[in-house]
């Protein structure tokens, strides 16, 4: 009877096993459902196959976007395209070398000078180079290390939020504002009255300091701290770190903003009006005496209006000179910041390559 018992009771713990092994193979392999003779189960790719009108939907919205993108671009497009050629078509009536070589000296509404010119611009030209200039050099160092000290010292503190909500109102100035401060500023210092192109010169620094201090502010924030802790574990102080690997890695963004401060601020003719006012001749001293820019020069051809040619004028007047001499000007300051842009992308990709190297 035991030995009857012990066979009962392996053979069921043997059945046992044998169940729960079948049931851990179970378990452990999904389920795979073949067809009754034992063949591999088929997969019906067919059904992932994209229809006829799901391929046409599609095609439709890619045409759609597409013809959308295309109609921004030529929107986008089309104001620019057609300001330079309206500026292009009448400003090379008169554009020529006479025009460059020459100021408003002698000339009277229509009529030709001395020498058969017209007038010109070369005090315009040689005004706007030296008030930008004296702009750049107040604006760009001040700019500069407003955002140095923002990135690298400030970290977040209450004076740094000070300066960026001034500096965010600062560029929200009328540029007249900035013309009637400058203006105000050298009548307390100077004199009553005074108006010179360092005038010109500061207001316009007003405009620049804002955009200058954005963009390098920026540039330097994106600088891999890498490179900070690299130099600061060989034993580099900060402040060489900065000159020597922060600003260099920076310089070309700091160069292309700076460019874009001086296109912001050389057109402006507001600030310049007041704080520069106009002459006929060629000023070249920017501390003293009055001084023409391309844009006052523009707006006081187009404010005269037609020119009078009466009865006693000469053979050659021109009634409509002032708007030629106004076109013209206009295209030559479109030309100097189109060359400003692509001295400034110059600058940018060679200061690029010497880093890459």
């Amino acid at each position: 009877m035991m030995d009857k018992a012990d066979k009962t009771t392996a053979g069921l713990r043997k059945e046992g096993g044998a169940t729960m092994g079948d049931q851990r193979l179970s378990s452990a392999s999904p389920e795979v459902r073949t067809p009754d003779d034992g063949a591999l189960p088929v997969i019906d790719f067919d059904k992932f196959k994209p229809t006829r009108s799901s391929l046409r939907a599609r095609k439709r919205k890619n045409l759609v976007m597409t013809a959308l993108i295309v109609l921004s671009f030529l929107v986008a497009l089309v104001p620019l395209v057609s300001v330079l050629w309206v500026s292009l078509v009448n400003g090379m009536e008169r554009l020529n070398l006479d025009f460059l070589t020459h100021n408003m000296s002698g000339v009277v509404g229509g009529n030709p000078t001395a020498t058969g010119g017209y007038g010109g611009i070369l005090h315009a030209i040689i005004g706007t180079l030296e008030v930008t200039l004296g702009a750049m050099v107040i604006s760009i160092p001040i700019g500069v290390m407003c955002a140095v000290y923002l990135v690298e010292y400030a970290h977040g503190s209450r004076l740094a939020k000070a300066i960026s909500l001034l500096v965010d109102v600062m560029s929200g100035i009328p540029s007249i504002v900035a013309g009637l401060f400058a203006f105000s500023m050298f009548a307390t210092l100077v004199g009553p009255g005074t108006v010179n192109g360092f005038s010109g010169s500061v207001a316009l620094s007003l405009l620049m300091i804002p955009t200058v201090v954005k963009t390098s502010e920026d540039m330097l924030a994106v600088v891999p701290n890498d490179l900070r802790e690299a130099a600061y574990a060989l034993g580099v102080t900060q402040q060489r770190t900065i000159t020597k690997i922060v600003l260099r890695t920076a310089l070309p963004g700091i160069v292309s903003g700076t460019i874009l401060a001086i296109a912001r601020v050389i057109g402006e003719t507001a600030p310049l009006l007041i704080a520069s006012g106009f002459i006929a001749t060629t000023n070249p001293n920017l501390f003293s005496g009055r001084m023409t820019t391309l844009p006052v020069y523009v707006y006081n051809e187009y404010s005269e209006g037609l020119a009078v040619c009466g009865p006693g004028a000469s053979p050659g007047c021109l009634t409509d000179i002032r708007m030629q001499r106004a076109w013209a000007a206009a295209l030559v300051l479109i030309i100097i910041v189109l060359l400003l842009n692509l001295l400034g992308r110059l600058i940018s990709r060679i200061f690029s390559v010497q880093e890459a190297k």
